[in-house]
């Protein structure tokens, strides 16, 4: 009895002892679809690293962004690994917030990441985030309805063919809207959609001296054409909705063409989740005949804030979920076609993906058209497509952004709302020593 008394409470000890060791990382993420999925998938890293345990805080898009943005700017510590944009990533680097990524692994193969992607994370030739999946936009469209109203997308659509094009299909069909565009406020939401119009419209946030540009007819044209667009063929209460609502809404049918992020393609054409995955076209990124597509860029990306303590076993994780292991995980569960899309050389070189996934050279196409380096046709003192660089555009263009759904539901004109936004900013570059 003593020796089993003996063993027993050995074997306790090393229990104990396993449960001390392990490490439990806290995860910050957005409640988009792919990751949700690599939640999911999430059992195949934990059976790998016993000594790792995830806990996840799973946020809709703005409400991360206020969160994480408070924590790191506070050095808090909530948060091990952190789900950020292309946006944040310089500027966190810059100011000592977020730890480089070193630790990623021998296999991780860094020079695969497509080049605007990898230099968007890196900061003095340092890698700050990893992609977990990159994107630009496009048009997402129903064939079947362009088919039934005897129209066809051209390869390089025009804003005033989608105008018409919008407005034809919702008189032919009444149950269906038009188009489904983004009204919710926020910077990364209908600003980063209206953003990408205005510099397809040729216009700019700012000129080269940091002057706001919301009073000069590019914007007049681009946001006056997005409220009337929207009031003729888009969705009633469309003031509300972002990225995933209007996910929904052409998902169940209820749009003839949503202008988007290009992730979204592989869950359009999920017969799973989609009724009309088999009814899909995408093209570019409409402009006005100027050549420039809304130059959209974007990642999401995982990133270990300098306040965390497990800073290894957080780049552990972010190895596992942005390498191409992971990648084929998504094939081998859930087919090529679901696979995170637009962050490496690799993907679009393999012919199993590129033959499951209809979307994948439109994504690379729209991807290649993106230059963040001259978002407009005019010369900006700023980099970012469908947003600008700087620490405080975070907050202005959350604010511009509650004025524009302002207008977009009908509480204010469109001028005023420009009057409005032209007035903010001016003060907010004048408060931040932009302009003298």
């Amino acid at each position: 009895m003593k020796l089993r008394s003996a063993l027993l409470g050995a074997c306790s000890v090393v229990a104990l002892s396993g449960t001390a060791l392990a490490e439990t990382i806290t995860i910050a993420t957005v409640n988009n679809g792919d990751m949700i999925r690599m939640q999911r998938l999430a059992e195949d890293f934990t059976a790998k690293h016993p000594d790792i345990e995830l806990q996840w805080v799973t946020l809709e898009e703005n409400v991360l962004r206020e969160r994480v943005t408070t924590d790191i700017a506070a050095g808090g510590g909530q948060y091990d690994v952190m789900t950020i944009g292309n946006y944040e990533v310089p500027i966190w680097a810059k100011q000592g917030w977020l730890l480089e990524l070193n630790g990623l692994g021998d296999d991780y193969d860094v020079d695969d990441l497509l080049p605007a992607i990898r230099g968007g994370l890196s900061v003095d030739g340092k890698l700050y985030a990893a992609p977990f999946y990159g994107e630009s936009a496009m048009i997402m469209y129903r064939t079947d309805l362009f088919e039934g109203s005897g129209l066809e997308m051209p390869e390089s659509p025009t804003w005033e063919f989608i105008g018409e094009a919008a407005r034809k299909i919702k008189a032919d069909n009444p149950d269906v809207n038009g188009i489904c565009l983004r009204g919710k406020a926020g910077w990364g939401e209908n600003m980063a959609f209206i953003t990408a119009l205005v510099n397809s419209y040729g216009g700019r946030w700012f000129d080269e001296n940091w002057q706001p540009q919301f009073d000069q007819p590019e914007w007049k044209n681009a946001f006056q054409f997005y409220v009337d667009l929207m009031n003729d063929a888009g969705p009633s209460g469309a003031s509300s909705n972002g990225f995933n609502e209007n996910l929904t809404l052409f998902q169940q049918g209820k749009c003839a063409m949503w202008m988007d992020a290009t992730v979204a393609a592989s869950f359009v054409s999920n017969p799973e989740d989609s009724t009309v995955a088999d009814k899909v076209g995408y093209a570019i990124f409409p402009d006005t005949g100027n050549g420039n597509h809304g130059h959209w860029l974007w990642s999401w990306n995982l990133a270990v804030p300098a306040s965390s303590t497990k800073a290894d076993a957080a780049q552990a994780f972010i190895a596992w979920a942005t390498n191409k292991a992971y990648t084929e995980l998504v094939a081998e569960k859930e087919g090529w076609a679901n696979v995170p899309p637009g962050t490496r050389t690799s993907l679009y070189e393999n012919e199993a993906y590129k033959e499951a996934a209809p979307f994948a050279e439109p994504t690379l196409a729209a991807m290649n058209a993106a230059d963040i380096t001259k978002p407009s046709v005019k010369p900006v003192p700023y980099t970012g497509g469908q947003f600008v660089a700087i620490p405080e555009f975070q907050g202005l263009g959350t604010t511009v952004g509650q004025l524009f759904s302002a207008a977009l539901a009908g509480q204010t004109s469109v001028d005023d709302a420009l009057a409005q936004a032209q007035n903010v900013a001016t003060r907010e570059m004048t408060r931040s020593g932009y302009i003298k």
